[in-house]
């Protein structure tokens, strides 16, 4: 079954940032926390709670594919996309059509930093505010 990350415990989360290190490590090879797929941040104020802003694995229609015209995001079971680089002309055109704003563009590389659902922020998350949960395959 694929598995998709589900961002519902953020009120435990304390802004460590140890998520998005995590995953801009493993997935783009660069610890910062602007090459990461998922983002924190305040929900507003000195008092507000964290939140994430991370990829929803949208399934049907998935707005960030449909408006790439060279067909560089393939549909991903269980909702999301696979970024195909090789087919990527860097137009951001994804990023402008992510319905929750959830897709970025590394500037140096001039590629979109797309999720892969792999779990790794789920994984290091010391206050398990991020999980991941099993979804059927279907694309």
């Amino acid at each position: 079954m694929a598995r998709i990350l589900k961002t519902d415990g953020m009120k435990k989360c304390i802004g460590c940032f140890t998520c998005m290190l995590v995953c801009s490590g493993l997935n783009r090879q660069n610890h910062s926390i602007s090459k990461s797929a998922i983002r924190i941040k305040t929900s507003g104020g000195l008092s507000g709670k964290f939140v994430a802003n991370a990829c929803i694995a949208c399934t049907g229609e998935r707005a960030c594919a449909e408006s790439c015209p060279t067909g560089a995001l393939d549909p991903r079971p269980g909702g999301g996309v696979i970024l195909d680089s090789k087919k990527c002309i860097s137009c951001r055109k994804c990023a402008k059509a992510c319905i929750v704003g959830a897709v970025y563009f590394d500037e140096l590389q001039n590629t979109p930093i797309i999720c892969k659902h792999c779990g790794a922020c789920a994984r290091y998350c010391p206050h398990e505010c991020l999980r991941m949960e099993e979804v059927s395959d279907d694309i």
